[in-house]
């Protein structure tokens, strides 16, 4: 039975936040929300957590999960950031957009995409997500809360609660989210390529 908190949106409470942190640090799942839509996240290094996570979203190691980081300085200790994209990451972050990038060897090798070595990650603009970051000074490892077999992703806590409860370990109630995900944009390649239209405007990366 998973625990349900609720959490200012403007101003985190930090013993929840701090409970929250805890839950993780034991290998708990906690849905979250974010600056797109609600997310499903997990302690990184946490091997057991994230096979859960991947059986209860019914993806493959394929899928690109997502780090969510603090900061900039956060995503360059998990992936390999030239110039021309930091530059570009700067100007976009935080904000709902994710980056596929090249993975640096801090990234456990079963959290990259197992042929190209890839990462996907975020700076996520939410008090609630980012309180959280702060507590455990380490990225989360997410996913949208998109259930298998359905198109739109959820984002009413307290669906989320009735349909999860007893697959997760903790709902985080921030109020209503977004129905968009976050734009994803793969930097690996020579320019910026466009894998997913969301919340984030692809004008800044010029496409």
């Amino acid at each position: 039975m998973s625990q349900f908190f609720q959490i200012h949106p403007d101003n985190p409470q930090l013993r929840l936040i701090k409970q929250a942190a805890q839950i993780i640090d034991n290998g708990g799942i906690v849905a979250l929300p974010t600056d797109s839509c609600y997310a499903l996240v997990c302690h990184l290094d946490d091997k057991d957590a994230v096979t859960r996570l991947r059986k209860i979203r019914n993806v493959d190691e394929k899928h690109h999960l997502t780090l969510l980081c603090r900061d900039l300085s956060e995503i360059a200790q998990y992936a390999k950031v030239d110039n021309r994209q930091y530059r570009l990451l700067k100007a976009a972050t935080p904000g709902p957009y994710t980056f596929i990038l090249e993975a640096t060897r801090e990234v456990p090798r079963r959290l990259s995409h197992p042929s190209r070595k890839t990462i996907g990650l975020r700076v996520p603009e939410n008090n609630i997500t980012h309180a959280l970051l702060e507590e455990l000074k380490q990225p989360l490892l997410g996913t949208t809360l998109i259930l298998p077999d359905e198109a739109e992703p959820l984002t009413d806590p307290e669906l989320i609660r009735e349909r999860l409860e007893k697959l997760i370990d903790l709902v985080i109630d921030g109020g209503a989210c977004s129905l968009v995900p976050t734009t994803v944009i793969d930097m690996t390649a020579d320019s910026p390529e466009l894998v997913r239209q969301g919340r984030g405007d692809v004008a800044l990366f010029g496409l």
